[in-house]
């Protein structure tokens, strides 16, 4: 493999020793020095390709580390409801209409990123969707991926019947009447969909069943993307039989975009218990970090699960996934065992279940079990200050408070200042990470980095901006703080000697940016593995 030198650069390394250079060598895909384009030519060796990076700004390959992959690809095969495309369920109906004026009668039409906050008469009903279409099941998930409106039609597929009893852990939403409405929550999706495995109460399953070969084509066509946008690497946070098929299929064919590393959802503790097999498993390419469970529901769905409940009424009580002993049991378990753990917790009465399922945790783990708290929406001060206690890694998503700061500021008033503190838990000597929650989110880091330094609404209202973090710690904390959370910070996330070559060349110096147009800035040139594996059309920004 030959050399790569980028110079005319403004390097930010994340390498305390040596923070800043000028240029980078790349040989036999391995950075081999940070440093003066003098120093870097003689490094990368003769033969070695060189791009001038024209003043912009250059920092190690981002890492997402809760980002579904395949689910992503997925979505974006299939109909865009993302507000405010879709703004009303007027809009809604018309473009699942449109879709099925092209998809034969029979076939399944799915839909993501439906925002129904946001609509002016609120939530979809099945009679919204029969309205777009009687001859096809139509599935549309929410932008949380926490729930779904169906038709008639996907009810009658699936069996099920108006007095269908609700799951542990979901629900059927119905009317005054108590007739369903088609709004299937949280663990009641296990019951509504052609799935390729049966999660239990583990958490909503949006796994389902599809052709291998459609979803290797997808995963693959999922590269332009990504790699434009400058990821190098994911954590799929919520990986079953069926992700782990399509991701082992594709590394086999050369065709897995990104060095994909993934947790196991909880349901499959035993199977893996059996077969003896705990986290790190893998290589730098298709790797198990931990493993997923579930606390509580989602704050954009109204089933997160507060101490005081939230909605404009107080409607919304939220609800868990498991009885907190049962919580404590599954990741004590798996601790036992060896896996890192990582709960999905929003509301403060849920992250009270979490850490005193890490506390117990902690009692069997080894000496570095690096816990996730997954989206950490809303912890209290208190509870923040015994996250140091046990190491927790939060992982945040600020692009929630960027798409739904509006409604969260309308349904939790003053309580929404405070979601995902990453200033607070920064100066506790924490390591909180980005991520994008993709499909949820968009997948480009530098609008999560925007969002973390920005902290205001899609509309311009301010949302905890005492929260704010700098552009250096947001960028640090999208590379080498998520190289840590995925236990691979000796090998990715800084740009050192030794280190795997994934770097991004953004299309611009970002530092001379105001914080509010960072949201326009992407990725110039992507190098992954010592190779150019994305590179900008002429006349990108400079």
């Amino acid at each position: 493999m030959s050399g790569l030198i980028i110079h005319n650069a403004s390097v930010l390394t994340m390498d305390d020793a040596h923070p800043r250079a000028s240029a980078v060598a790349v040989r036999d895909g391995r950075v081999v020095l940070a440093g003066t384009e003098e120093r870097a030519r003689a490094a990368a060796g003769p033969g070695a390709e060189a791009v001038d990076a024209g003043g912009r700004t250059v920092v190690p390959g981002f890492i997402d580390p809760h980002n579904h992959l395949l689910s992503t690809a997925e979505s974006l095969a299939a109909v865009d409801a993302r507000y405010p495309r879709v703004g009303s369920a007027a809009d809604l109906a018309a473009v699942i209409a449109e879709e099925a004026a092209r998809t034969p009668a029979g076939q399944w039409i799915r839909a993501f990123s439906m925002d129904d906050a946001k609509y002016p008469g609120g939530r979809p009903t099945r009679r919204h969707l029969d309205e777009a279409t009687t001859e096809h099941p139509v599935i549309v998930y929410h932008v949380s991926g926490h729930q779904a409106v169906v038709n008639s039609a996907a009810l009658a597929w699936s069996g099920i019947g108006e007095d269908v009893p609700d799951p542990e852990g979901g629900s059927f939403v119905r009317d005054e009447g108590g007739r369903l409405t088609g709004m299937v929550l949280d663990s009641a999706m296990e019951l509504l969909l052609p799935l390729a495995v049966d999660i239990g109460c583990h958490g909503p399953n949006f796994h389902t069943d599809l052709p291998s070969e459609h979803l290797l084509g997808w995963l693959a066509d999922a590269a332009g993307p990504y790699l434009s946008a400058g990821v190098t690497t994911v954590c799929d946070p919520q990986v079953s039989a069926r992700e782990l098929r399509v991701y082992r299929a594709a590394r086999a064919a050369g065709t897995l975009p990104l060095r994909t590393f993934g947790m196991p959802l909880s349901h499959q503790l035993d199977a893996l218990t059996q077969a003896g097999l705990a986290s790190p498993f893998g290589d730098d390419w298709l790797r198990l970090t931990g493993m997923k469970f579930y606390s509580d529901g989602t704050l954009l769905g109204g089933t997160a699960r507060f101490t005081v409940p939230y909605g404009e009424r107080g409607e919304f009580a939220g609800s868990l996934y498991h009885h907190p002993d049962q919580l404590a049991d599954l990741v004590t378990r798996a601790a036992r065992e060896g896996w890192q753990v990582a709960v999905h917790t929003q509301g403060d009465a849920a992250m009270e279940h979490t850490l005193a399922a890490i506390a117990s945790a902690a009692r069997v783990s080894g000496p570095d079990p690096r816990p996730r708290v997954e989206h950490c929406g809303y912890p209290t001060p208190e509870q923040v200050k015994r996250f140091t206690d046990y190491g927790v890694i939060p992982v945040n998503q600020p692009n929630f408070l960027h798409d739904s700061g509006r409604d969260f500021l309308r349904r939790m008033g003053e309580r929404a200042h405070r979601l995902q503190p990453m200033r607070e838990e920064i100066d506790l000597g924490l390591r909180p990470v980005l991520s994008s929650d993709s499909f949820v989110s968009s997948l480009r880091p530098m609008d999560t980095v925007a969002n973390a330094v920005c902290r205001t609404t899609r509309e311009g209202d301010p949302i905890g901006v005492e929260q704010a973090v700098t552009l250096h710690e947001a960028l640090r904390a999208h590379t080498l703080d998520a190289a840590h959370a995925v236990g691979v910070e000796d090998r990715l996330g800084a740009l050192r000697p030794g280190y795997l070559a994934d770097l991004v060349v953004l299309d611009r110096d970002v530092e001379a940016l105001p914080p509010e147009r960072l949201r326009e800035v992407g990725a110039w040139l992507t190098v992954l593995d010592g190779r150019i594996a994305h590179r900008a059309e002429e006349g990108a920004a400079a």
